[in-house]
């Protein structure tokens, strides 16, 4: 797929989309009460601290929901694609809109363990998700 909107990258969300470049899964937490957020912010959504900032997560997920699209949006949209809500290993209560690859759209399914992949787009890396080899 070639063809999708890009991000704004601020000095908050920075970490997030270049994180990929070496490979990690940068989300936002709490330094005082560790609570892991998304989007990132700069103040802590559970006690209210400023102290916070990106750390590197695992990388593991689980589908919680998903749709195939088949529209294409754009002369180069490949199509059918699956985007997916999953939720983090390191804390469930964290979601992330992302797209599955390396699955056919007939193969996936809620509860499937995935795990982080990253694709180069510009100047940031976005975070895509994959079935998870081992399972």
């Amino acid at each position: 797929m070639t063809f999708q909107p890009l991000p704004t990258v601020t000095d908050d969300t920075a970490p997030f989309w270049e994180g990929g470049a070496v490979g990690e899964l940068r989300i936002n937490r709490c330094r005082d009460c560790r609570t892991w957020f998304h989007p990132p912010a700069p103040v802590c959504p559970a006690c209210i601290s400023i102290n916070v900032g990106p750390e590197v997560a695992s990388g593991r997920a689980t589908v919680a929901a998903y749709t195939i699209n088949v529209q294409p949006w754009a002369p180069d949209m490949e199509v059918p694609y699956v985007l997916a809500y999953v939720e983090l290993d390191d804390d469930p209560s964290v979601r992330l809109t992302t797209r599955l690859v390396d699955c056919a759209p007939d193969q996936v399914a809620v509860g499937m363990p995935v795990e982080v992949t990253f694709q180069a787009a510009a100047d940031i890396w976005l975070p895509l998700f994959r079935p998870v080899k081992d399972h």
